[in-house]
Protein backbone atom coordinates (compact mmCIF):
# COMPACT_ATOMS: atom_id res chain seq x y z
CA UNK A 1 0.00 0.00 0.00
CA UNK A 2 1.40 3.35 -1.07
CA UNK A 3 2.08 5.62 1.89
CA UNK A 4 -0.37 8.78 1.31
CA UNK A 5 1.82 12.06 0.92
CA UNK A 6 1.77 14.73 4.05
CA UNK A 7 0.50 18.35 2.69
CA UNK A 8 3.51 20.31 3.47
CA UNK A 9 2.79 23.63 1.68
CA UNK A 10 6.09 25.40 3.23
CA UNK A 11 8.20 22.62 2.29
CA UNK A 12 9.79 24.33 -0.46
CA UNK A 13 10.17 27.38 1.81
CA UNK A 14 11.91 25.44 4.13
CA UNK A 15 14.29 24.18 1.47
CA UNK A 16 15.10 27.77 0.23
CA UNK A 17 15.74 28.85 3.96
CA UNK A 18 18.00 25.69 4.19
CA UNK A 19 19.70 26.33 0.97
CA UNK A 20 20.41 29.57 2.38
CA UNK A 21 21.85 28.13 5.87
CA UNK A 22 23.88 25.90 3.69
CA UNK A 23 25.44 28.26 1.06
CA UNK A 24 25.98 30.85 4.87
CA UNK A 25 28.24 28.15 6.20
CA UNK A 26 29.81 25.94 3.59
CA UNK A 27 29.35 28.08 0.32
CA UNK A 28 28.09 27.45 -2.61
CA UNK A 29 30.01 24.26 -3.18
CA UNK A 30 28.74 22.84 -0.35
CA UNK A 31 25.27 23.05 -1.80
CA UNK A 32 23.71 20.39 -3.01
CA UNK A 33 19.99 18.54 -3.12
CA UNK A 34 21.65 15.97 -0.72
CA UNK A 35 22.93 18.90 1.64
CA UNK A 36 19.98 21.08 1.44
CA UNK A 37 17.29 18.24 2.18
CA UNK A 38 19.30 17.45 5.21
CA UNK A 39 19.86 20.71 6.38
CA UNK A 40 15.74 21.31 5.82
CA UNK A 41 15.01 17.79 7.13
CA UNK A 42 13.31 16.56 4.47
CA UNK A 43 13.45 13.27 1.91
CA UNK A 44 16.07 13.98 -0.92
CA UNK A 45 13.31 13.20 -3.44
CA UNK A 46 11.82 16.91 -2.08
CA UNK A 47 14.40 18.72 -3.08
CA UNK A 48 14.49 17.22 -6.57
CA UNK A 49 10.48 17.92 -6.98
CA UNK A 50 10.97 21.83 -6.00
CA UNK A 51 13.85 22.25 -8.24
CA UNK A 52 14.94 20.04 -11.03
CA UNK A 53 18.43 21.60 -10.91
CA UNK A 54 20.78 23.06 -7.94
CA UNK A 55 20.80 26.09 -10.82
CA UNK A 56 16.75 26.35 -10.31
CA UNK A 57 17.60 26.37 -5.96
CA UNK A 58 20.34 28.83 -6.53
CA UNK A 59 17.61 30.80 -8.43
CA UNK A 60 15.17 30.60 -5.68
CA UNK A 61 17.83 31.13 -2.93
CA UNK A 62 19.43 34.45 -4.58
CA UNK A 63 15.73 35.63 -5.01
CA UNK A 64 15.17 35.24 -1.27
CA UNK A 65 18.73 36.72 -0.26
CA UNK A 66 17.88 39.65 -2.50
CA UNK A 67 14.85 40.72 -0.59
CA UNK A 68 17.15 41.94 2.55
CA UNK A 69 18.27 45.27 0.76
CA UNK A 70 15.73 45.74 -1.43
CA UNK A 71 12.65 45.63 2.16
CA UNK A 72 15.08 48.30 3.16
CA UNK A 73 14.60 50.43 0.60
CA UNK A 74 11.18 49.95 0.08
CA UNK A 75 10.14 50.74 3.06
CA UNK A 76 12.00 53.80 3.76
CA UNK A 77 9.32 56.65 3.90
CA UNK A 78 12.60 59.08 3.41
CA UNK A 79 13.28 57.11 -0.09
CA UNK A 80 10.35 58.78 -1.27
CA UNK A 81 10.04 62.61 0.32
CA UNK A 82 11.84 64.89 -2.34
CA UNK A 83 12.50 67.35 0.31
CA UNK A 84 14.88 64.50 2.14
CA UNK A 85 18.64 64.49 1.19
CA UNK A 86 18.58 61.48 -0.77
CA UNK A 87 22.42 61.22 -0.80
CA UNK A 88 22.06 60.95 3.00
CA UNK A 89 19.59 58.94 2.97
CA UNK A 90 21.16 56.20 0.69
CA UNK A 91 23.96 56.27 2.62
CA UNK A 92 22.43 55.92 5.86
CA UNK A 93 19.93 52.87 4.35
CA UNK A 94 23.45 51.17 3.32
CA UNK A 95 24.64 51.33 6.60
CA UNK A 96 21.69 49.81 8.40
CA UNK A 97 22.06 46.70 5.50
CA UNK A 98 25.99 46.14 6.14
CA UNK A 99 25.76 46.50 9.63
CA UNK A 100 23.11 44.35 9.96
CA UNK A 101 23.14 40.77 9.73
CA UNK A 102 27.00 40.58 8.49
CA UNK A 103 26.29 36.11 7.56
CA UNK A 104 23.01 37.64 5.14
CA UNK A 105 24.91 40.52 3.75
CA UNK A 106 27.91 38.23 2.90
CA UNK A 107 25.08 35.56 1.94
CA UNK A 108 23.61 37.92 -0.75
CA UNK A 109 26.80 38.68 -1.94
CA UNK A 110 28.08 35.37 -2.78
CA UNK A 111 24.74 34.70 -4.52
CA UNK A 112 25.56 37.22 -6.40
CA UNK A 113 28.72 36.73 -7.53
CA UNK A 114 27.70 33.19 -8.48
CA UNK A 115 26.20 34.75 -11.73
CA UNK A 116 29.74 35.10 -12.84
CA UNK A 117 30.16 31.57 -12.89
CA UNK A 118 26.13 30.16 -13.58
CA UNK A 119 24.23 32.18 -16.11
CA UNK A 120 20.85 30.87 -14.55
CA UNK A 121 21.62 33.51 -12.08
CA UNK A 122 22.13 36.00 -14.19
CA UNK A 123 18.41 37.05 -14.86
CA UNK A 124 17.86 37.39 -10.75
CA UNK A 125 20.86 39.59 -10.63
CA UNK A 126 19.27 41.90 -13.25
CA UNK A 127 15.77 41.36 -11.59
CA UNK A 128 17.24 42.96 -8.41
CA UNK A 129 18.77 45.47 -10.42
CA UNK A 130 15.63 46.40 -11.99
CA UNK A 131 13.98 46.33 -8.91
CA UNK A 132 16.72 48.77 -7.38
CA UNK A 133 16.62 51.14 -9.92
CA UNK A 134 13.17 51.31 -10.41
CA UNK A 135 12.79 52.23 -6.53
CA UNK A 136 15.23 54.97 -7.38
CA UNK A 137 13.81 56.70 -9.96
CA UNK A 138 11.18 58.04 -8.06
CA UNK A 139 13.87 60.37 -7.22
CA UNK A 140 16.28 60.56 -10.31
CA UNK A 141 16.38 59.25 -13.66
CA UNK A 142 17.11 55.58 -14.75
CA UNK A 143 20.53 56.28 -15.70
CA UNK A 144 21.63 57.95 -12.24
CA UNK A 145 19.50 55.79 -10.52
CA UNK A 146 21.56 52.79 -12.18
CA UNK A 147 24.67 54.50 -11.45
CA UNK A 148 23.96 55.01 -7.95
CA UNK A 149 22.75 51.36 -7.30
CA UNK A 150 26.47 49.92 -8.66
CA UNK A 151 28.13 52.75 -6.84
CA UNK A 152 26.31 50.78 -3.65
CA UNK A 153 27.27 47.53 -4.42
CA UNK A 154 30.67 48.75 -4.79
CA UNK A 155 31.10 50.35 -1.46
CA UNK A 156 29.83 47.26 0.15
CA UNK A 157 31.72 45.03 -1.60
CA UNK A 158 34.60 46.90 -0.72
CA UNK A 159 33.58 47.12 3.13
CA UNK A 160 33.09 43.26 3.03
CA UNK A 161 36.38 42.18 0.90
CA UNK A 162 38.48 44.35 3.12
CA UNK A 163 36.75 43.98 6.27
CA UNK A 164 36.76 47.69 6.97
CA UNK A 165 34.25 49.42 9.15
CA UNK A 166 31.45 51.23 6.87
CA UNK A 167 32.19 54.87 6.28
CA UNK A 168 28.19 56.65 6.07
CA UNK A 169 29.76 59.90 6.03
CA UNK A 170 32.46 58.75 3.01
CA UNK A 171 29.07 56.88 1.14
CA UNK A 172 26.96 59.99 0.95
CA UNK A 173 29.90 62.27 -0.64
CA UNK A 174 30.25 59.78 -3.16
CA UNK A 175 26.52 58.99 -3.57
CA UNK A 176 26.16 62.92 -3.56
CA UNK A 177 29.09 63.34 -6.55
CA UNK A 178 26.62 61.22 -8.76
CA UNK A 179 23.55 62.30 -7.54
CA UNK A 180 24.21 66.07 -8.92
CA UNK A 181 21.22 67.21 -10.78
CA UNK A 182 21.92 67.68 -14.44
CA UNK A 183 21.54 71.34 -16.18
CA UNK A 184 18.77 71.54 -18.51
Amino acid sequence: MARARRYDPDRRRRIVDAALRVVGRDGIAGLSHRTAAAEADVPLGSTTYHFASLDELLVAALRQANEGFAVILRESEALADPSTDLAAELARLTGVWLRGDRTGVELEYELYLAALRRPALRPVVAEWTEQVTTLLTRRTDPATARAVAALMDGIGLQVLLTGGVYDEEYAREMLARVLVPREP
